[in-house]
């Protein structure tokens, strides 16, 4: 559990975004990623082009944005950001409320994309995701099903 936590640091989740676009939501979640070390400024180029080719949006109001294969060269160590955005962002294929910048090196961060998959599969979860209103409640939702 401390290797996840490690992932979803409480310093990389922001439950008051703001963007205009897809785009800038994108960026967003990306400059989290540098910020917390994890990555250099290419890999936020990298994420803008994965987005431009296929759109990360996993439906129930949530995007995963993350880069490209060859963006991985940029990826210093393994790290999620979260940020939510209370007005949503259209994302073209949906409205997303929450998103998950991925950075990874390895596999760390498949044990969280596996409770977000559970989160996503039942809607009174993700609407308690999309409605979070502490840190303590994103942690609490991405990590519940999460063994040791």
């Amino acid at each position: 559990m401390a290797e996840l936590l490690a992932l979803l640091d409480p310093s990389r989740i922001r439950l008051d975004g703001r963007a205009a676009d897809r785009t800038e939501a994108v960026r967003q979640a990306g400059e989290l990623l540098v910020a917390a070390g994890a990555v250099t400024p290419d890999y936020v180029a990298s994420m803008l082009e994965r987005e431009d080719s296929v759109s990360t949006y996993m439906g129930e109001g949530v995007a995963i944005p993350h880069g490209t294969n060859s963006g991985k060269q940029a990826v210093l160590a393994d790290a999620l950001t979260v940020v939510r955005y209370p007005a949503g962002v259209d994302w073209g294929n949906g409205t997303a409320h929450v998103v998950i910048g991925i950075a990874a090196v390895g596999e760390g961060h498949l044990p969280v994309l596996a409770a977000l998959a559970d989160v996503l599969v039942d809607p009174e979860r993700a609407a308690r995701l999309r409605a979070a209103t502490s840190v303590d409640d994103v942690l609490e939702l991405l990590t519940a099903d999460v063994e040791d």
